[in-house]
């Protein structure tokens, strides 16, 4: 029983992080300025048409989330049963990961760079204003084809389901990362006109986001080279014991 307790409360600060990078995911410069022309291109018509309301994107971008949340989905579930298969060398895994995770920090950070995560395998489904189908696809197709440019913050969040070695957990934890990714992505298709003024003003400061994201994969990776995670889950049982009772 006690496991279960602390699996959840581990849970619940493996959780914000995972919403943290699915917005920051959105906000990084691979993700941000193509917001716009993917709502277009599955609309088939151009920005202006979907400021002055000749098509909504709501739908089309809904079906694209729900594409891309299927991918990450599987991730979490295929980590966590890996973190399953393997939980005797869990705490050997999560040392792994950490150093791993702080590798793509520094990355983040611009201390080096890694060639293969400024790559984008960008793929094209073939199908301009397609649907719901369409945009289905394409969200398949952004989950894999954009993995180099938000691999970091995929990989961590990856490892932190792996390192739980849960299933449900983990396939949960994936989802929240989807979900910060793509609420605003359905915000924006929302608030088009709007959300098109916000982008351009976010732009000037999308290197500082990605540094941010770099200090925050740090700090995820440090912990979980320390086991400070573990550590913050006792700490969180001890000060807040009603979180026994969410298991």
């Amino acid at each position: 029983m006690f496991g279960i307790e602390l699996a959840t409360a581990a849970f619940l600060p493996a959780a914000f992080i995972a919403m943290l990078a699915g917005l920051l995911s959105f906000l990084s410069p691979c993700v941000l300025p193509i917001v716009p022309p993917y709502l277009a291109y599955m609309t088939g018509v151009g920005v202006n048409g979907l400021k002055t309301g000749e098509r909504s994107a709501v739908l089309p971008a809904l079906f694209f989330v729900l594409g891309l949340s299927t991918v990450f989905l599987i991730m979490g579930f295929a980590a966590s049963a890996f973190g399953r298969a393997f939980l005797q060398y869990q705490d050997l895994l999560s040392k792994g990961a950490g150093v791993v995770v702080m590798i793509m920090g520094l990355h983040f950070l611009h201390v080096f760079r890694i060639p293969i995560l400024d790559q984008e395998a960008r793929l094209d489904t073939g199908q301009q204003g397609g649907g719901a189908l369409g945009a289905y696809v394409l969200g398949l197709a952004f989950a894999f084809g954009w993995t180099p440019c938000i691999g970091p913050q995929l990989g961590m969040i990856l490892s932190l389901a792996a390192a739980g070695g849960e299933l449900s957990r983990g396939t949960a934890l994936l989802a929240v990362y989807a979900l910060g990714l793509g609420i605003p992505f359905l915000l924006a298709a929302i608030f088009i006109k709007h959300a098109v003024g916000v982008m351009n003003r976010v732009k000037p400061y999308l290197k500082t986001i990605e540094r941010i994201m770099g200090l925050l994969l740090l700090v995820v990776g440090l912990m979980l080279l320390t086991g400070a995670f573990s550590a913050f889950s006792y700490w969180l049982l001890e000060t807040f014991p009603a979180l026994a009772t969410l298991g």
